[in-house]
């Protein structure tokens, strides 16, 4: 085993292709339903609001779906990214664990969104769309969408979680700098947000809220399509580059993870670095994989498993998914990107086949996770990020204790170099562990469709 710290892939050796956990799944995933009439959805239902390249992929059960040769040229910006041994941290928790982390901040956004952002402008940008709409939580995804819209030419227009939209003034200014608008979600621009308002003056929106908006923009502007960063299967897919080039990088290191763990918001940067792992284990491999969700909106960990809208306003086709109902509001937290009230369809699929597992943790002992690993490492994660830290040193402690010297592979999705007022909130002592309201819960899952 190499003494390395940093693992670079060389840009030849960067994935041509994304692969398609759907073709390998044992069990088929539940097709989306029309929620008016409540049979599968074609993708005629999803053309006003998706290219017609990424309806083709997010109904694909090809196993491999070929990079674009402009879309590999915008990764090559930053791809690959970086694996890195987290020796001081090792050393700081005194485990015989090997801890090795997939670096995402890297790219110009400064988190793993990028990696379908771009594949998304690229396929609208072909089809002449003018301009794209979208949510996003804490600002990681609408970052990277004006990212992507500034290389292809794409007006972009960003929803932003109203509590994340004042927390996170930098986030506002970096969409603003790649020349997308952002406005706070609910808004009085939309009918759906203009319901909620009447409802709720005061609201702080939640992820539901926000895609309700942008999909209503998509829906009834002729020049608009529809983006989102994760959740539904395209994404997911797009992501999966994160973990074909960590299991190379794994082999630099002379190294192959025993457990893999990422934070799960609406589930793409989990199954990024963990679908082409489940491939491995449908095949007989055996490494452990383990789902991190903040314990404010546990979707895996206390959601149900049924069909459900992904948005508050019910303008979506309805999936199966882990949900807390679509009309849940988790309370506020940093982890903006993390608070949405359903889970990936694929992703929640695979926690029912029993493919992976799932924890959550409290906000505060992730922040403190958060601050012992950049205290050793450096690197100061975001927020969402921190709960993959938190997982990653459960584990490690675990080895501790049991003095097994596993190797522990986890996600580092993003920086958090624009989340410093929660750093600050942190140290000042004022960052709460909010829990949600039980009663709201059961009210949210009481409402969910009936589908026969």
């Amino acid at each position: 085993m190499t003494d390395s710290v940093k693992f670079f892939l060389p840009e030849e050796k960067m994935p041509k292709a994304w692969y398609n956990l759907a073709a390998d799944l044992p069990v088929p995933l539940p097709p989306p339903l029309h929620p008016a009439t409540g049979q599968p959805l074609g993708p005629d239902d999803l053309a006003p609001i998706f290219p017609q390249a990424v309806i083709a992929q997010e109904m694909s059960t090809e196993r491999w779906i070929d990079i674009p040769a402009p879309v590999q040229d915008v990764y090559r910006l930053w791809r690959p990214a970086p694996l890195i041994r987290a020796r001081r941290l090792e050393r700081a928790l005194g485990t015989p664990a090997r801890i090795y982390f997939k670096y995402e901040g890297v790219s110009p956004a400064g988190s793993h969104k990028p990696n379908t952002a771009v594949p998304q402008a690229f396929y609208n940008q072909q089809e002449g769309v003018k301009r794209l709409s979208t949510e996003t939580g804490a600002g990681q995804w609408g970052s990277s969408l004006a990212f992507a819209g500034s290389l292809f030419g794409l007006e972009v227009e960003v929803f932003m979680v109203k509590i994340s939209y004042n927390q996170k003034p930098y986030r506002r200014a970096l969409m603003e700098t790649y020349g997308a608008r952002c406005i706070a979600s609910p808004s009085t621009l939309t009918a759906s947000g203009r319901a909620i308002l009447e409802r709720d003056p005061t609201s702080n929106g939640s992820l539901g809220i926000a895609i309700s908006e942008a999909v209503e923009v998509a829906a009834t502007r002729d020049d608009t399509k529809y983006a989102l960063g994760s959740v539904l299967n395209h994404v997911c897919l797009h992501q999966t580059v994160i973990g074909e080039e960590a299991m190379l990088q794994m082999e630099m290191a002379g190294d192959s993870p025993d457990v893999i763990v990422a934070c799960t918001g609406g589930g793409s940067n989990f199954a990024g670095l963990a679908f082409p792992y489940i491939r491995e284990n449908l095949k007989g491999a055996k490494t452990r994989i383990v789902a991190v969700e903040p314990a404010s909106c546990p979707t895996l960990t206390k959601g149900k498993y049924a069909y459900d809208f992904g948005d508050t306003g019910h303008l979506t086709p309805l999936v199966k998914m882990h949900t807390l109902g679509s009309t849940f509001m988790p309370p506020g937290s940093h982890s903006g990107g993390l608070r949405y009230h359903g889970m990936a369809p694929m992703v929640s699929h695979v926690k029912e086949l029993g493919l992976c597992e799932a924890t959550s943790y409290a906000q505060t002992e992730c922040f403190q996770a958060a601050v012992t690993f950049a205290r050793a490492e450096g690197i100061i994660p975001a927020p969402e990020s921190s709960h993959a830290v938190k997982g990653a040193i459960v584990e490690a402690l675990r080895c501790k204790a049991e003095g097994k010297a596993e190797a522990i592979l986890f996600n580092l999705s993003g920086h958090g170099h624009f989340d410093m007022q929660a750093y600050t909130d942190y140290f000042a002592g004022n960052l709460m562990d909010q829990p949600y309201d039980e009663r709201e819960l059961e009210a949210a899952l009481s409402t969910l469709p009936q589908v026969g």
